[in-house]
C-alpha cells in the first residue's frame, strides 16, 4: 500500500506543456535553430538541461545550451499570465490528501514558476512538500526528482501521477507505480508503453477511480 503520492504540476496539474513547447521553439530560433514544434513537444516533461541536447543533438547543446535555456525562461515568463490550472486539478489533491496519503507536488521548474503554480492551485495548506529545480542536479527521464520528492516527507512506498512518458519512465527506474493522464498531450498507448499502470481521460476521471489504484481509501 503507498504511503506517498508525488505528483507532477506542469502539465498535469495546470495547463503548460504546448506554452513550454512555444517557448522552447522561440528560444531555439534565437539562436538560428528552427525545430518542429512536434518534436518539442514529444520531449515535454524532459527538464531543460536534457531536452536541448535530446531534440537538437549535441552540438547545439555544447555550444548554446545554457543560452537557449536562458532564453526558454524569457519567452516563457510573459505566457504564466495565460495559465490556469487544468478542469479537476485541486480536487484531485484535496482527495489524495483526504485519503490520508503524503503529497508532495514534484516539479524540476523554475523555483519562481512553481510558486505560482502552488497559488494558481491554492495548493500549499494541502501539499506536505514540493520540489523545484533547485533539487535535482538530473531531470526527468531520471529518477531523481521521485526519489528527492519522498525522501522529502520520510516516505516508504510512493506512486507517481503524470502526464508525459517520461513521468512513467522516471518512475520506473524506481520500481514506482505510476498513474498517467492524457492532459500533456500524448496517447493511452503512447503512456502505457512507457511504463503507466493506469491512464486516464481527464483529472476528475482519475479522481473518481482512484479505488482502482494505489491510491485506494486504506482498508
Amino acid at each position: 500500500m503507498a504511503d506517498t503520492a508525488v505528483v507532477d504540476v506542469d502539465g498535469t496539474l495546470v495547463d503548460t506543456n504546448y506554452q513550454h513547447a512555444l517557448g522552447w521553439f522561440r528560444a531555439f530560433r534565437r539562436v538560428d535553430v528552427t525545430l518542429p514544434l512536434w518534436v518539442i513537444h514529444r520531449h515535454i516533461g524532459m527538464g531543460g538541461d536534457q531536452l536541448v541536447e535530446a531534440v537538437a543533438g549535441r552540438e547545439v547543446e555544447q555550444r548554446y545550451g545554457d543560452e537557449v535555456r536562458d532564453a526558454w525562461k524569457a519567452e516563457f515568463d510573459p505566457m504564466l499570465k495565460e495559465i490556469v490550472p487544468l478542469p479537476g486539478a485541486r480536487e484531485l489533491v484535496a482527495e489524495v490528501k483526504r485519503r490520508g496519503f503524503r503529497l508532495v507536488l514534484a516539479s524540476s521548474g523554475n523555483p519562481q514558476h512553481v510558486e505560482h503554480f502552488l497559488d494558481l492551485l491554492e495548493a500549499r495548506q494541502l501539499a506536505d512538500a514540493w520540489t523545484t529545480s533547485e533539487d535535482v542536479e538530473t531531470t526527468k527521464p531520471a529518477p531523481d526528482l521521485i526519489k528527492v520528492a519522498v525522501d522529502k516527507v520520510d516516505g516508504a512506498r510512493a506512486v507517481a501521477i503524470g502526464d508525459t512518458t517520461w513521468d512513467a519512465v522516471a518512475a520506473g527506474k524506481l520500481e514506482v507505480p505510476s498513474i498517467a493522464v492524457r492532459t500533456g498531450g500524448f496517447s493511452a498507448e503512447e503512456l502505457r508503453e512507457a511504463g503507466a499502470g493506469w491512464v486516464y481521460e481527464s483529472l476528475d476521471a482519475l479522481r473518481e477511480d482512484l479505488d482502482a489504484t494505489p491510491l485506494r481509501r486504506p482498508d
